[in-house]
């Protein structure tokens, strides 16, 4: 990752980063914010999570492309309380933990939210009775923990490649999400909303990830980002995601989130998804976007001032 020097002197914001992308999943947003910020005269940086750094001597640390934590749960949800304890952090570790476990979905339904309906699994037999109850129908299998649809498979519901990824997901501690396939994903058409401190900035389609049978489309988790346009009523959706998320969690406005939607012919809207740890925001497709972040980073970071 190659940026340009930060400024000597202002203050010091950690943009929490890994060492390792893989090649189609690169993090495209990075350099372009660390320029925005270091324009602002913060002390900006990639820090990468899991490297020996005294986080203390930051001002403000913010959460963008820690991807390979799936691969070390223990390990981030320790750093997690360790630099909570020493620096203001966003989004906050307590929304990010809340955020972690997609059964937080099932509160937001509670609270008034569309989402697709769900069961959460924690053994086998319940899975195969939620499978013979879809009979025909094809249906999509996860953890309830999970990133880059790791462990998630659209399967027929007779398929014995379903059971097998439940039964394997079930081995590792996990809880198994079923849900009936929803048409309009696989045909591309689940949207991406995103809100910067609690304001619409923009709208990305990525495209449809998941191919019958289970496993990826083409074999590997690759995006197709490009920017769309977002209606009134969508955009007044997210926001009452967004609402609903500070109601269970109590935690306010965070300063980055994706809501993602889909208006499904059975279900009608709903929500598949609250990303509030490290969702990529595609700087790269909308650029414009960048200062608009970096703005809101700054923002933040003169709010946590008297913390600190």
């Amino acid at each position: 990752m190659t940026t340009t020097s930060p400024p000597p002197g202002g203050p010091r914001v950690g943009i929490v980063v890994t060492d390792v992308y893989g090649a189609q999943d690169p993090d495209h947003d990075t350099p372009p914010l660390l320029a925005a910020l270091r324009a602002r005269g913060l002390d900006a940086r990639a820090v990468v999570w899991h490297a020996d750094e005294d986080w203390a001597a930051f001002d403000l640390l913010v959460l963008r492309s820690p991807w390979d934590y799936p691969e070390r749960f223990a390990q981030l949800t320790a750093w997690l309380d360790h630099v909570d304890a020493v620096t203001c952090v966003q989004n906050p570790p307590a929304l990010v933990r809340w955020n972690l476990d997609k059964r937080y979905l099932a509160q937001l339904a509670d609270l008034g939210v569309a989402v697709v309906p769900t069961t959460y699994r924690t053994s086998l037999d319940d899975v195969r009775g939620d499978l013979a109850a879809h009979a025909d129908a094809h249906v999509v299998l996860k953890p309830t923990v999970s990133a880059g649809a790791r462990d998630t498979g659209l399967f027929r519901a007779d398929d014995e490649r379903a059971l097998a990824l439940a039964a394997r997901i079930l081995t590792a501690g996990g809880t198994v999400m079923v849900q009936p396939e929803v048409p309009e994903l696989s045909d591309g058409l689940e949207k991406a909303v995103y809100l910067v401190d609690g304001e619409l900035t923009h709208a990305i389609a990525k495209g449809a990830l998941l191919a019958p049978g289970g496993g990826l489309r083409g074999g590997t988790y690759v995006e197709h980002p490009r920017q769309v346009a977002v209606s009134a009523d969508e955009a007044a959706f997210a926001r009452r995601v967004l609402d609903a998320v500070a109601r269970a969690t109590g935690l306010g406005t965070p300063l980055y989130a994706r809501v993602d939607l889909v208006d499904s012919a059975e279900h009608g809207r709903v929500l598949l998804e609250a990303e509030l740890f490290e969702p990529a925001l595609n700087l790269h497709v909308v650029p414009h976007v960048t200062p608009i972040v970096a703005a809101a980073i700054e923002r933040r970071l003169a709010r946590s001032a008297p913390e600190r």
